[in-house]
């Protein structure tokens, strides 16, 4: 087995997994992390752990937090609808301060494991305009990382790699196929049932579905 680490953030969904194939391509060996952090359904938890079965990862590990204390986005307050419509400016999908959140403890466990690289899916493309899928959040966090830790100091520095951050859904979904991911075990609806369909009508499903369309690849996604 590859020496050479890495911690990859899984969603469940078509990006993070994508992610992992390409991690894997590049020869980690890759522990992924996913979060139980009050969004709204569950079945993204369950795709994670198909995906990272599906992979061959060495670990898949989920973190428990209360984002839902907090509130203020339609992902983790229920009552704020979630829209099914595009909308002006940053969506109220946003999750104030969420890849931070994660970053930060992927960073914790990277550090543990002697990883240094960690992978987002993060995509300045098409996606929904959160501030934090930014080029310069993701250099901004890479900064930080090699100033906050025990690693960074001693010289043993972290790379943040945003594979996806220049890619359309399209290339992003072609990439997949080349490398081996199985599209129909992925949930990226935001407000998908407990069986994992989708609704068709978010932010998420639209960008999903065109990227499919784009590829003129069969999207496997499901529909309540």
């Amino acid at each position: 087995m590859s020496t050479k680490k890495a911690v990859i953030l899984l969603s469940g969904g078509l990006d993070s997994a994508t992610v992992v194939a390409l991690a894997k391509a590049q020869g980690f060996s890759c522990y992924t992390m996913s979060f139980d952090y009050g969004q709204r359904h569950r079945s993204e938890l369950l795709a994670a752990e198909r995906v990272a079965k599906q992979m061959g990862v060495v670990e898949h590990k989920v973190i428990g937090l209360n984002l839902n204390g907090m509130g203020g986005s339609a992902l983790t307050d229920s009552s704020i609808d979630v829209p099914e419509s595009p909308t002006e400016g940053i969506p109220v999908t946003y999750v104030p301060a969420r890849n931070t959140v994660f970053l930060s403890l992927a960073l914790g466990w990277a550090e543990v494991l002697e990883a240094r690289d960690i992978f987002i899916g993060v995509n300045a493309v098409d996606y929904s305009g959160y501030p934090d899928c930014r080029p310069e959040f993701v250099e901004a966090f890479e900064r930080m990382a090699n100033l906050a830790t025990k690693a960074g100091v001693e010289g043993n520095g972290f790379r943040i790699q945003a594979p996806l951050q220049a890619m359309s859904k399209a290339e992003i979904v072609q990439a997949g196929i080349n490398h081996g991911v199985d599209y129909s075990l992925t949930v990226s609806c935001y407000q998908a049932d407990d069986e994992g369909r989708a609704c068709g009508k978010c932010d998420s499903c639209r960008l999903r579905a065109a990227g499919f369309a784009s590829a003129g690849i069969a999207d496997p996604t499901r529909y309540f």
